[in-house]
């Protein structure tokens, strides 16, 4: 039998803290890499977002290397990757936004619990894209807390289609089990995502995250709201500061079309597993942008996916400290049609790859524009 997710408290999950540590490079003047906790809003100018650390130059004394004089300009580093989050969650308080989504997106895990060591009653809706009455009954839960709290905004969900109001300014992206064919198979990774949307950036979101197997399933919930950081069962999670490749842990993902996408992200399958420590492919998006944001897992990319696939998951790694962008390295929205996430500080390397591989693809008439926006559903960008 599962248990409840919601009634229960959560088991919390202890993540360690990086500890300081001091970095020499060629016998020159060594750096202290010290953490630090999201910057006010204040500093995100010009689109750009501060790192979540800074490095603080040693200087050499009779008693040894000792720190000089902060330089704020040498003490925060400012990044090209434009923030994709909202600059706000708009009329609605972000703490009761980020209650409701994470109570929908609990709910809807509730369901999956229930269901995750019954028999499965599976249907496709392509070849190998299947669709169980888990991913259903899970999203019904999910919209009658959406709808009782806001009866008058716009739902995306991946099984119910479009509902509400398309002239809301917010707009609910929905994955009810994403993963389905992990759960089918008894498999983890899967997980219930929510995020929503303010005048078309995430605002706030939960992924509800399914580990353990067969007779232990538990979970853990990831939680974000502009500005406001990331949290995996209330504790504040940071992407790792992990700088070379070949030092990293990669994701990527694979659609159920063998087209020339895919021909292509094998490709770059092939290139990361022999210049990294690994690229795994566990199959489930939200998951995968997660376990950047905690950083156990240096970055991800795919291509065709849909809004309810990243709306929540590329909100946690910005918050997290990471860096969110298409993969040709352009401005990335949800509406899109791939996406990269990273650490920040890999992310121009991984693009070095990825970026002209996508470019190739455009070159070849391959469809990059956004996939799917609700007509009259006004964004800021």
């Amino acid at each position: 039998m599962g248990k409840s997710i919601i009634s229960s408290p959560a088991t919390p999950i202890r993540v360690c803290r990086t500890p300081i540590s001091i970095q020499s490079l060629n016998h020159q003047k060594p750096f202290i890499s010290i953490p630090t906790s999201n910057p006010p809003r204040t500093q995100l100018e010009n689109g750009l977002h501060w790192t979540t650390r800074r490095s603080v130059p040693f200087k050499s004394n009779a008693m040894g290397w000792t720190p000089s004089s902060f330089n704020t300009r040498a003490a925060l580093v400012q990044t090209q990757w434009p923030r994709i989050g909202a600059e706000s969650t708009g009329p609605i308080p972000g703490d009761q936004l980020i209650g409701v989504v994470e109570r929908a997106a609990k709910t809807g895990a509730q369901v999956v619990m229930d269901a995750v060591n019954k028999p499965r009653n599976i249907t496709y809706k392509g070849l190998t894209d299947l669709v169980t009455d888990t991913d259903k009954a899970s999203e019904v839960a999910i919209l009658e807390v959406v709808r009782g709290n806001f009866k008058d905004h716009l739902i995306l969900g991946e099984e119910g289609g479009l509902i509400g109001e398309t002239s809301s300014d917010y707009l609910w992206c929905i994955d009810p089990l994403d993963g389905t064919t992990n759960f089918a198979h008894n498999y983890p990774s899967f997980a219930v995502s929510v995020g929503v949307l303010f005048r078309g950036k995430p605002a706030a979101a939960a992924v509800v995250e399914f580990v353990g197997g067969p007779f232990c399933w538990a979970t853990r919930t990831f939680t974000a709201t502009a500005g406001r950081g990331a949290f995996c069962e209330g504790q504040r999670i940071h992407a790792s500061q992990t700088d070379q490749v070949e030092r990293s842990l990669l994701v990527t993902g694979f659609g159920y079309e063998h087209d020339d996408a895919w021909a292509t992200n094998l490709e770059l399958f092939k290139e990361f597993t022999d210049v990294s420590r690994g690229v795994r492919r566990l199959g489930a998006a939200a998951v995968d942008m997660c376990h950047v944001a905690l950083g156990i897992v240096e970055g991800y990319w795919e291509y065709r996916l849909k809004p309810w696939d990243m709306a929540a998951g590329v909100l946690i790694v910005e918050e997290a400290g990471g860096a969110v962008s298409r993969m040709d390295g352009e401005g990335f929205c949800v509406f899109d049609r791939s996406v990269l996430v990273s650490n920040n500080v890999l992310h121009s390397k991984l693009l070095d790859r990825i970026a002209p591989a996508t470019e190739k693809l455009k070159g070849k008439g391959i469809d990059f524009s956004w996939w799917f926006k609700p007509e009259k559903y006004v964004t800021d960008f």
